[in-house]
């Protein structure tokens, strides 16, 4: 593979060890602090998670979601009002997710079925929903007390007579653990297309970069060591991102996404139906959107009608910034947590700096247009066809 392929295939994992580097310089190494190193993915839960429903409706054509920040505020609202009213854990996580579930529903409804487009549909239930959510909460502030609902969201992981209070041992075993299974299951892999004689790339390469992944696990798992352990606010990031992982990755199911985006009309001809699709992407989103109000609720410790203003916003940049085409048809889940990543360093080096709200627009702005510039221009596209 020549150096400019490499450099135009892992374009954003260079930009996010660069920005790393430099904030970390910028920042006097405050960046690299165990706990701020733990809160990078903690403060980016509701991004990662909704990110990965944001790139199926990116898929079908570039399209968007943008009433997902409403959807996890009235999802976040509708539990606290519940515990507030005696109601118990199980029954408010269950309710808020139905109701996501049935916005979810109604919107894929209208946009695969009806024809509604997709922004105007979309732009609708940012502002419906955020108002049901402002009905529910009475325009006031209710803070989240259920120590059920906290502990299954937003507590540590440590196991008694392994883990102290300055050490928490079990975060490292199990990053070791993590970082062994990947590289049995990369290995694996390879044998696979090796035998098939589907084998793409060099030994050296795919050995440089089980190394690269199984390095990044252990460091990750050590910082958390030294700062109360493995959140079970992680666990949760993970099996979303597994789950939609191999959803796009592996399955046919997956794979009528990039369909309908690369080619609609021939996708249609070939015996699938679009508007499944699209209904699908959208549901898909807001069931994720309920999922992540839930975890933003349980780290905040309390509801109000602004949460999840402009998130939908931070869950669309990071899937352009970490290779989602703006004309929909391609992007990857590993790839949009990458760009997930690279938009919280900067989000949490920025604050940790000191600077000014006005220029951390600015800077986002930026890195977001940069993105899909690079995008529009490396790839030779002056349009969707």
């Amino acid at each position: 593979m020549k150096v400019a392929n490499i450099l135009k295939k892992y374009t954003m994992t260079f930009a996010l060890v660069v920005v790393f580097v430099f904030f970390t310089f910028l920042t006097g190494g405050r960046l690299i602090y165990a706990q701020n190193i733990s809160n990078l993915l903690l403060q980016n839960a509701y991004v990662l998670v909704m990110a990965c429903g944001m790139l199926l409706c990116i898929l079908t054509g570039g399209n968007v979601d943008l009433s997902v920040g409403s959807t996890l505020c009235l999802s976040a609202a509708l539990s606290a009002k519940l515990m507030q009213g005696g109601a118990n854990a199980g029954v408010a996580i269950l309710s808020s997710l139905a109701v996501a579930a049935v916005i979810g529903l109604f919107q894929g409804y209208l946009i695969g079925y009806v024809h509604i487009p997709p922004f105007i549909c979309t732009l609708a239930g940012m502002f419906l929903w955020r108002g049901v959510g402002r009905v529910i909460l009475d325009s006031k502030t209710i803070s989240i007390q259920n120590d059920t609902f906290l502990n299954l969201f937003s507590s540590y992981i440590q196991i008694p007579g392994l883990d102290s209070e300055k050490h928490y041992i079990s975060a490292l075993i199990v990053g070791i653990v993590v970082a062994v299974i990947a590289t049995a299951m990369m290995l694996r892999s390879r044998a696979v297309q090796r035998k098939n004689g589907t084998v793409t790339g060099s030994e050296i390469g795919a050995i440089a970069k089980v190394v690269i992944i199984d390095a990044l696990i252990v460091i990750y798992s050590y910082k958390l060591m030294q700062y109360k352990g493995i959140p079970v606010m992680l666990l949760w990031i993970l099996a979303v991102v597994l789950i939609f992982g191999f959803i796009t990755g592996s399955t046919v199911f997956g794979r009528y996404f990039y369909a309908v985006g690369g080619n609609e009309k021939a996708t249609k001809l070939s015996g699938i139906d679009p508007r499944k699709v699209y209904f699908w992407a959208y549901f898909l989103m807001s069931f994720l959107a309920g999922i992540s109000g839930l975890l933003m609720g349980a780290r905040i410790g309390s509801v109000d009608g602004q949460m999840g203003n402009s998130y939908e916003m931070d869950a669309i940049a990071s899937c352009f910034i970490g290779g989602a085409s703006a004309y929909g048809g391609s992007g990857t889940v590993p790839g949009i947590m990458i760009g997930a990543i690279l938009l919280g360093v900067i989000n949490q080096g920025m604050s940790i700096y000191g600077l000014s709200d006005s220029w951390q627009y600015v800077v986002k702005g930026a890195v977001l247009l940069a993105a899909v510039v690079f995008d529009v221009v490396s790839n030779h596209k002056t349009g969707k066809s």
